[in-house]
């Protein structure tokens, strides 16, 4: 069985059973905006093939005009789409992810559909690799084939610092939350090859103006599929009342008893939720939500852009 509060390797390679269900395929993501059909692969890489004679109709841009004074004839480069492509996991390990009143912490919700979208993706040739964040560190993987490159990326996020040590408060102000975003974004496009697939797991706090632009930077090459990951008191608060709660480190108390502080707590949510909303369907990427309480494997299973 799962633990709520912490992950260990053998269980998330136990999700390899479950992985077999699902039934997507990385090079085939559908838009739930745009019903059954499929969505174009930005960016998709094109490599060298060969360079042959010139016939009418070939792309004049293509002819290979070394090889055209040589032999005296001209002559054009043929490409040749590449079969591969990278699948990028981008796991949010922030403070906040380690937050839940019910079923499991967030960064464990993360974690497992993690490993099941590794485990369920690697069967189509395409190569893995990711980026694992918190306010700790930053650890990049490059893309890699098959059951190793998934037992490698599993691997870091277990042994990430913010599981081996006693975790910062989780109350950060909105400039920290945005800081460690803007930076893991950076982060990200530097290592992204156009026409990848990133799946980004997080709850997305601190995801304002800036850190939206570089999103949708990294969509016009790419394609984006964003994990929202949320606990249910983040959408709505329980009847009015003192609620005490404990973090493993930490406590404090939430007071529902005022309407202000639903009101705010509510906006906050609706206007995250909302945004990501227009940025999916402004361009192009893909949202699917997954909640503390949540059965990660049949939520998933469920998605309505699978092919």
């Amino acid at each position: 069985m799962n633990h709520p509060t912490r992950i260990n390797l053998q269980q998330l390679i136990l999700l390899q059973q479950q992985a077999r269900q699902l039934t997507w395929r990385p090079n085939r993501l559908r838009s739930p905006v745009s019903g059954q059909h499929l969505s174009r692969l930005r960016g998709r890489g094109m490599e060298f093939d060969e360079v042959r004679i010139y016939q009418p109709g070939d792309d004049v841009s293509r002819i290979d005009w070394r090889v055209t004074a040589r032999k005296g004839t001209p002559h054009t480069k043929l490409f040749r789409e590449e079969r591969e492509r990278p699948v990028l996991i981008c796991m949010d390990y922030r403070p906040s992810m380690f937050f839940a009143t019910r079923g499991a912490l967030k960064s464990v919700i993360a974690s497992q559909a993690a490993a099941l979208l590794a485990w369920g993706g690697i069967g189509h040739g395409d190569r893995l690799g990711g980026l694992i964040f918190s306010d700790r560190q930053h650890h990049e993987l490059r893309p890699g084939r098959g059951r190793k490159a998934v037992l490698h990326f599993l691997h870091q996020c277990c042994n990430a610092d913010v599981w081996q040590a006693k975790r910062s408060p989780q109350h950060q102000s909105e400039a920290v939350e945005q800081s460690l975003l803007a930076e893991a974004l950076m982060r990200l496009r530097h290592i992204t090859k156009p026409g990848s697939l990133i799946i980004f797991l997080s709850d997305f706090r601190g995801l304002d103006e800036a850190n939206s632009a570089q999103l949708i930077q990294l969509s016009r090459h790419n394609e984006l599929l964003l994990v929202h990951i949320y606990d249910a008191l983040e959408q709505q608060l329980p009847p009015a009342g003192a609620y005490r709660i404990h973090d493993g480190d930490t406590a404090f108390t939430i007071d529902s008893s005022h309407s202000s502080n639903r009101q705010q707590l509510e906006k906050h949510f609706t206007e995250r939720s909302e945004h990501l909303d227009t940025l999916c369907r402004r361009y192009g990427m893909h949202r699917f939500t997954l909640r503390t309480d949540d059965a990660v494997a049949e939520t998933l299973q469920a998605a309505p852009f699978w092919s």
